[in-house]
């Protein structure tokens, strides 16, 4: 850099260090008022002109371009500023920055070009209306910890925007927190839901830092149920947070507890250059530490005590709260933990009314949920201390983290003593870089399965199945195999790849087949045995590794590598596979069984203090919140009975830098538990769309109609779904009810499956003048999804039928349950008779089957021919049919309701109308009712099930953007689980 680049670079510097935090002002202006205080020669550089010349020659990476993406990332990020009304992370967001910036056209296009406008989603908020307390003007002579916080991660390689945007999301949480200033006593409670090993910590990290900047003075966070767990956090928020000074307190730095932490050593650990009392900030004194939950306190109660410097006023006043250290714990979900923290909290002489206290529960549907039946006297244990904490401290916020939170979400609002998010639930965006569950699904797909390849398929490019039985080993071989090869595609990539010597520090397998201990032990011994036979220096091993190599690691490398470095052949990757076999099992210990807390504490599996390239056994201990650290290959055979365990067990999940091409999930198909055969591959895939059905629904609601929210968090529980019929979203004894009164669905597919076992005769006298009224020779439609490069056609009768004679069939048709059509009644009648009309007709679909196929079936006095579709009823939820329609269909009908662009198909364009309904009948005959068919094809109307599936006009939206209407909460059958289940539980 020459000396007019660092002396333009301090020039941009000073002029963005003063616009930090405020508004855009003009540029031209802003660099002359700062260039009077610098060099004389800094005049030079203090115009636009010189800004453009230097941008036009400047690339992404240089320091001038990185200041500026630093501080238009704040801009672009800025929810509802003061300055402007458009919205965030858009192109109109960054032309009014420009706008008031000044700035020419010139300037704006280079700009553009070199820090291109983020477009990523922010977080979804559901959310009761706040009282406005948190805002820039109120904190900007205060911030200390947040600010720190903030450069920490600049410092360690976050990216700008990735910055912008936890800076925003950490900003709604706090801002829904009672304000720690105020006399009224008000205690908030919400949940922040998050992705599975998607830095949730890096959320509430920010939030503590931006609370205790903001007063609060007692922060609890609750890390979890295991030792290693509570430890792994404590480390994280210590390294991060808490800082040198505050560890120390003045100590010798070898009598801290990280003394043997190579990050302490390396000095990784946030620094302020002093006490930050003595800097004009406050101390944040811990009270718990890596090696140590709570304790009764040794030192006396005098620890947990407050200085009040106005001894005649309140703690909270600000004249006692901003000259207060702050006190952390680290706190295990533990019952005896708990009730020590409580029995000490009420011997304080300090008033508890007085204390602004921030609770984190991290894992909030884990043990802390009360799983007691609803009429029970006594609450389960740690929900029944929590509960305490609540009680007892009146000023206690309470933000509950989970990348799973149904259980939360079921909890009864109507119990004020409980952790129900009343307040407020926030959903993050999934981060840059995150390799979730969607990753390894091909969901919405609309390519066949011969279309599918390894570019194109996440399930080709990353899974492989498990089909083996117990006794049989050829699948963990090749896993195995796979460990050994990505091992030494690392080695590679840091060597002829530009990573450079150490970029992946830890390299992991994980197996994962049961939470027995001695299931574990025994296992160990096997893989330990199959490790030692693998032969990986000899021939039999090279050839098994040079097979894997040229099947599946160049070719789905070939495709998804990201640029990373692929060796042209087996050959060349040779001369790694050596030094990678060493480095995992060199030491004669390629395994390490994960099944208890001395695993960690005896430093084996501690990835904090060294590099690990292991083989991972284990269960419980690694299925929640603790990160396996650079893990690449996962064997997994074990069964959970809801959702969120299973999603739990997803280590998978989480950010893969360098290797993301090499993951690898082996996972059972055909896994036999009490009888039953599951897919484990299908329950991960139905969890996935329950998530995103969950996280699509908030998006849906999370836009404010004139200024109130569409729903508030008591609202929730029906938007949970459930795909997997063995998969609940969460354990029966976390399920709570409430009742969906109204659903407005415009341009959504939308699919009824109660259907009614007695009477069927009557829907099938409803519906059979709508099916002899479609043209009696079918014809063929089509949709052309250009992304996927693949087509869906189908052949189909088709007709129209007026939207009131159709409103006239939903309305008289009869259910197992009507509870839940009836949201979509309420709506169908509500666009039909709306003045002016939201819908003139709907398009009715029958689609037919090829010639080929002889499932047809004769219908009615006319005797016309219909195919029939074979469907059953789901086992768990009989009588409830599960998804009946063909996804084939479905691109057609969206098509015709306007929810889809040009089809490329004259035949579907035909039916488009302004204000259509699509409308797709499928008859349908169950297993035991297919022999029915007579000779001549008829069968009795009692024996058919005329399902249907509809979507209503793109265009039938409400007038005030509302799209849903609830009741109270209730205990009707319409919700997911009812009242009985829970009780027999």
């Amino acid at each position: 850099m020459t000396g007019n680049d660092t002396l333009r670079l301090a020039l941009h510097g000073a002029v963005l260090a003063d616009l930090d935090g405020s508004k855009p002002k003009n540029l031209a202006r802003a660099l002359v008022y700062q260039a009077e205080d610098m060099d004389p020669d800094a005049g030079a550089f203090a115009s636009e002109g010189d800004f453009q010349s230097a941008l036009r020659d400047a690339r992404a990476t240089d320091q001038l371009v990185e200041l500026w993406r630093r501080q238009l990332a704040k801009w672009d990020y800025a929810e509802r500023p003061a300055w402007g009304d458009t919205v965030a992370r858009t192109d109109e967001r960054r032309s009014e920055i420009y706008r008031l910036l000044k700035l020419e056209d010139a300037t704006c296009k280079l700009l553009d070009e070199l820090i291109p406008v983020p477009k990523t989603a922010g977080p979804l908020v559901i959310s009761e209306t706040f009282k406005p307390w948190y805002t820039p003007e109120s904190q900007r002579s205060r911030p200390h910890y947040w600010p720190a916080y903030r450069k920490l991660l600049a410092d360690k390689g976050w990216p700008p925007h990735a910055i912008a945007s936890l800076d925003i999301a950490t900003d709604q949480v706090v801002e829904r927190l009672a304000d720690p200033t105020d006399e009224e006593v008000y205690q908030s409670k919400g949940l922040v839901v998050g992705y599975v090993q998607s830095g949730k910590t890096a959320n509430f990290t920010g939030v503590v830092a931006k609370a205790v900047d903001a007063g609060y003075r007692l922060v609890i966070v609750l890390g979890g149920t295991l030792n290693m767990l509570r430890a792994q956090t404590q480390r994280r928020l210590d390294m991060e947070l808490v800082g040198r000074e505050n560890i120390m307190r003045g100590a010798d730095e070898m009598e801290s507890d990280y003394a043997d932490d190579p990050a302490w050593k390396a000095g990784k650990f946030i620094t302020f250059g002093g006490m930050p009392s003595a800097l004009g900030a406050f101390d944040i004194v811990r009270m718990t530490t890596r090696k140590n939950d709570y304790k009764s306190l040794l030192q006396g109660i005098t620890a947990l005590e407050f200085e009040k410097r106005e001894p005649a006023l309140p703690l909270y006043d600000r004249e006692n709260l901003h000259r207060s250290s702050a006190s952390l714990m680290v706190v295990k979900k533990n019952k005896t933990v708990l009730a020590k923290l409580v029995k000490d909290l009420g011997k304080i002489r300090t008033p508890l009314s007085e204390i602004p206290v921030l609770i984190i529960d991290d894992e909030s549907d884990e043990a802390s949920v009360n799983t007691s039946k609803p009429d029970a006297a006594q609450r389960s244990a740690i929900n029944e201390q929590i509960s305490k904490l609540l009680k007892m401290l009146p000023r206690a916020q309470y933000v509950g983290y989970t990348a799973t939170p149904f259980a939360n979400v079921f909890v009864d609002p109507s119990d004020t003593e409980d952790i129900f998010p009343k307040d407020f639930i926030i959903s993050l965006p999934r981060p840059d870089g995150y390799m979730g569950a969607r990753d390894f699904h091909d969901l919405d797909s609309a390519l066949e399965a011969g279309e599918l390849t390894f570019a194109n398929s996440n399930e080709k490019a990353h899974v492989r199945d498990i089909v083996d039985d117990a006794d049989d080993d050829t699948c963990m071989q090749q896993a195995m195999d796979m460990f050994v090869l990505s091992a030494a595609m690392k080695l590679y990539r840091e060597d002829l790849g530009g990573l450079g010597d150490g970029f992946f520090q830890h390299h992991t397998m994980l197996i994962h087949e049961s939470v027995r201990t001695h299931v574990h032990r025994s296992l160990h011994e096997r893989v330990l045995g199959l490790w030692h036979e693998s032969g990986y220096t000899g021939p039999q091993g090279h050839a098994r590794l040079r097979h894997l190599f040229d099947t599946d690691v160049s070719l789905v490398s070939a495709v998804r590598s990201d640029g990373h470095a692929v060796p042209a052949s087996y050959d060349e990757l040779l001369p790694y596979v050596g030094p990678a076999v060493v480095r995992i099992g060199g030491d004669e210990q390629p395994i390490i069984v994960v099944n208890g807390d001395q695993d960690l504490e005896t430093g084996e599996a501690d990835f904090d203090k060294r590099a690990i390239w292991k083989i991972l056994i284990g269960g419980q201990k690694l299925a929640r919140g603790f990160t396996v650290e650079g893990l690449t290959v996962s064997f997994f055979r074990r069964r959970a009975g809801n959702a969120s365990t299973l999603m739990q067990m997803g280590r998978w999940f989480g950010f893969r830098k360098g290797y993301r091409d090499l993951v690898r999930l082996y996972l059972g198909r055909k896994e036999t538990i009490g009888g039953s055969e599951f897919d484990l591959y299908d329950g991960f895939q139905a969890i996935c769309r329950d998530e995103e059905a969950f996280r699509s629904e908030l998006e849906r609601y999370s836009e404010m109609v004139d200024g109130r929210p569409q729903i508030t968090p008591d609202q929730i529980p029906p938007l949970v779904s459930q795909h997997a019929p063995w998969l609940k979203p969460t354990s029966p004894n976390k399920m709570y009810n409430a009742r969906l009164e109204l659903v407005r669905s415009a341009g959504r597919w939308e699919e009824p499956t109660a259907y009614p076992q007695k009477g069927l005769e009557n829907n099938t006298a409803l519906w059979l003048p709508v099916l002899e009224s479609l043209g009696e020779v079918p014809a063929t439609y089509a949709y052309h999804f250009p992304q996927e490069g693949t087509t869906h056609r189908f052949p189909a009768l088709t007709g129209t039928v007026p939207a009131e004679a159709m409103l006239s069939v939903f309305q008289q048709l009869r259910w197992e349950t009507a509870e839940p059509f009836d949201p979509h009644l309420r709506y169908l009648e509500e666009i039909t008779r709306a003045t002016p009309g939201k819908i003139d007709d709907w398009l009715v679909l029958a689609p037919q089957h090829l010639a080929s196929d002889s499932k047809t079936l004769r219908l009615g006095a006319s005797g016309r021919s219909y195919s029939w579709f074979s469907r059953d009823r789901r086992k768990d939820r009989h009588p409830l049919f599960g998804a009946i329609s063909d996804r084939k269909h479905r691109g057609v009908a969206h098509r015709i309701a306007g929810a889809l662009p040009n089809s490329g198909d004259a035949a579907t364009e035909k039916l488009v109308g302004e204000r259509r309904g699509a409308l797709v009948l499928y008859p349908v005959l169950e297993r035991h009712h297919r022999a029915s068919i007579d000779s001549e094809g008829r069968i009795g109307a009692d024996k058919v099930v005329i399902a249907f599936a509809f979507v209503a006009p793109a265009t039938a939206q409400s007038a005030n953007g509302r799209v849903v209407q609830f009741t109270t909460v209730s205990s009707a059958a319409s919700a997911i689980i009812d009242r009985a289940e829970i009780d027999k539980g």
